[in-house]
This record gives C-alpha cells, sequence and structure tokens, in this order.
C-alpha cells in the first residue's frame, strides 16, 4: 500500500492570468482539479455542476446564478464554477458578469469538446485556458520511478491499494460518462475497439489504415475517433518536426501519446511493466512525453513540442521547439549506436541542447550529448535547465 499523502501542492499556478482575464481551466477526470481549485481558492464562490441540486437550480434558470452572486464582491476572488461543460449557456451569465461588475472566474471542465461546439460562448477572449496535469515528478514527495511507469499520476490511481483495478475502472468511466453520456461517437462499442487497437500503439506513429484494420472500422472514423480523443483530452496526435533545408525526408505521421501513462498501459493491458521488459521503452517514452507537455503547459512555454523521424529510419523522440532534442531509451548502457539519432539531426539544424534519457546510474557527456539518468533528467527539467 502507498500512503495516500495528497493533496500535495500543484505547480500548476493561474494568479496571473486571474489579474487580467478569468481563466478556463481542462483537465481530464480525476486530475485533481476539485481538490486543487478548493485549495487555491478556498473563500471563492463554488458552483459544483456535478452536484444535482446546483445543476437543476441554474439548468431551470440561469438568471439565478447572477442572482445567487448578488452579495458577493469581485474583490472576494474568483467565482469557480465546476464542470461548466454540462451547462454551457451558463456562459452567457458569466460574460455579462464580467463585462458589468468586472467579476474573474475559473471555469473548469474535464471535456472541452462541447464547449466547442458551435454556438457556445467562449468569452471572446476574456478567459485563457490552462491545464492541470495528473502528478508529476516534481509534486510528489519520494516520487517512484517504476510505480508511475506502472499506474501514471492521476492522484487518486497513484495513491491506490489496487491501481490496475481503478485504471481498469477509470477507463470504462471514460467511455461512459465522456463518450457516450455526451454523444461523441455514433457508437460506443466500435470505439472501445478503436481505444483498444489505439493502446497498443502508443509512442508509436499513427498508419490510419492499419489501426482501422484492427478496430475493424472504416480509416475515415478513425480519423474522427482521434479527433473525439483530443477534445476530450485523453491523448495527443504528436506532429513530426521537420528542420528547414533538411537533407533527410521527415515522414508525415504522427505519433500517439496519452495524458497518462497508466492509461496508456490500462488501455494497451499491458501488464506488470519491470525495467529491461518489453514494454519498458514505450512506456518510459510515455512518461518523458507527460513530463515535457506538464513542464511546457505549467511554465507557459509556447515552443512547439515534436518529433523527428525520416523515411531512413534516423529518429529521435522529443524536439523542443527547434533548439532541444531528447531522445529517451532504456538501456542501462549506452553504446555510440544509441547516439545516432541526435547526430543524425544535430547534422540538419543546430541544436541548443542534445539530450539521452536513459537507466545509467550517473550523468555524463558524450561530445556535445548530455547522457542523463531518468530522474536527473526531471530534476533538470523542473528546474528549468532547457527553458527558451
Amino acid at each position: 500500500m502507498v500512503e495516500n499523502t495528497h493533496p500535495l501542492p500543484r505547480r500548476l499556478d493561474i494568479a496571473r492570468d486571474l489579474r487580467r482575464r478569468s481563466v478556463f481551466l481542462f483537465g481530464p477526470r480525476q486530475t485533481g482539479k476539485t481538490t486543487w481549485l478548493r485549495q487555491s481558492f478556498p473563500d471563492s464562490a463554488f458552483f459544483n455542476l456535478l452536484q444535482g441540486d446546483v445543476f437543476l437550480r441554474l439548468s431551470r434558470e440561469p438568471g439565478r446564478f447572477r442572482q445567487e452572486l448578488a452579495g458577493t464582491s469581485p474583490a472576494s476572488g474568483p467565482v469557480v464554477i465546476y464542470e461548466i461543460q454540462k451547462l454551457p449557456r451558463l456562459l452567457d451569465e458569466v460574460h455579462d458578469l464580467i463585462e458589468s461588475r468586472g467579476f474573474r472566474f475559473v471555469l473548469a471542465a474535464s471535456s472541452p469538446a462541447k464547449l466547442r461546439r458551435g454556438g457556445v460562448n467562449l468569452l471572446g477572449g476574456r478567459a485563457r485556458t490552462r491545464r492541470l496535469c495528473p502528478f508529476v515528478s516534481a509534486e510528489v514527495p519520494d516520487w517512484d520511478l517504476e510505480r508511475a511507469i506502472n499506474v501514471g499520476g492521476i492522484p487518486s490511481i497513484y495513491f491506490s491499494d489496487e491501481p490496475e483495478e481503478d485504471l481498469r475502472a477509470y477507463c470504462g468511466n471514460y467511455l461512459r460518462l465522456e463518450v457516450q453520456a455526451e454523444g461523441l461517437v455514433r457508437g460506443v462499442e466500435p470505439f472501445s475497439r478503436f481505444l483498444t487497437a489505439a493502446g497498443a500503439s502508443y509512442a508509436q506513429a499513427i498508419v490510419f489504415e492499419r489501426l482501422a484494420s484492427d478496430a475493424a472500422v472504416p480509416a475515415r472514423t478513425v480519423r474522427e475517433y482521434f479527433q473525439v480523443v483530443e477534445d476530450t483530452l485523453l491523448g495527443t496526435l504528436l506532429p513530426p518536426f521537420a528542420p528547414r533545408g533538411a537533407r533527410r525526408k521527415p515522414v508525415s505521421r504522427a505519433k500517439l501519446f496519452f495524458f497518462d501513462v497508466g492509461v496508456a498501459n490500462a488501455l494497451a493491458s499491458t501488464g506488470r511493466i519491470v525495467p529491461g521488459g518489453p514494454m519498458f521503452g514505450a512506456a518510459l517514452e510515455q512518461l518523458v512525453f507527460c513530463e515535457v507537455s506538464a513542464w511546457l503547459a505549467y511554465t507557459r512555454d509556447p515552443r512547439p513540442l515534436r518529433y523527428w523521424r525520416t523515411n531512413d529510419g534516423s529518429e529521435v523522440d522529443f524536439v523542443i521547439g527547434d533548439e532541444t532534442a531528447i531522445e529517451v531509451k532504456a538501456t542501462a548502457s549506452v553504446t555510440r549506436r544509441d547516439l545516432t539519432g541526435l547526430r543524425r539531426l544535430a547534422a540538419e539544424t543546430p541544436l541548443k541542447n542534445q539530450i539521452l534519457v536513459c537507466r545509467e546510474p550517473v550523468p555524463r557527456l558524450i561530445d556535445e550529448i548530455r547522457v542523463l539518468p531518468i530522474t536527473g533528467f526531471l530534476e533538470s527539467l523542473w528546474q528549468g535547465e532547457f527553458s527558451a
């Protein structure tokens, strides 16, 4: 059993945003939005639309929202609305209260899909968008790499006695609560087959036709399903990086990553992942994606995250902007062959940082390439060593 010590301090900070704008706060279910919001804004008016009585009275009469805030001063802090996607028309009231009374709002949603549909008032630039991710290594005291590789960073699951069972339930709830309840696909069974096939392809370049065959659905439908995956924050298609004037032709296929490595493992039915095992490399790459993408989001770093691969097989797992290249290897003993991708990319474009993340116990420098143990890389990342 892992001692349940959360809530823990999180790396997300929206105080600066709230001085000038309201905030849309997105994050998949159970990433800790409610806990973080109540910790961060203990004195704020809080409307939780998951609570039946709150949803019922405001859905029947949205104007009550304004009445219930009549005695609240905008100076007392932001008004929090949790799961705003359940009642999008409330955004008209929010819009007017921003304009007429100077309120700031935190509008939290586990799925922005419904908000992105046509006709929803997205406040016309009056709100910034931020994201809460699962736990990252910098947030968890005595962070355990092997546990994180297997169960991911969703707070309730990381600290669970039965994380594998909870992950299976989480994936089932995703289908039921996000996909079926929101009517995002025509049938949940073919989408479930797609998720199983996609889970087996995480950290890989996506071939739509092959995935369609594995899921027994048309390739056109697979493309629609990937849009649902991105709209509901379950996963991301990581685009390829094309250096200017490159001699080697880069591939055009995107790579699939999920928002959490534990969820990816549950969808892929990997079983227990151990260092040196067949799935450890892919799981480690997925974990590094989660950490780097969270770091970019929390530090408001606008540089794009991509990967590099050429038609002749040269590859680097992650490229931040156009100057930081990160290769992830599961090996505990790096050879010169492991450096090939970084060296070939460096020959195509100038690089400020060349990093190889691995299981070696101590850092070292090979020519211009920094070889870093996994935990050392994560510490350097969160200390800002790779900032623009």
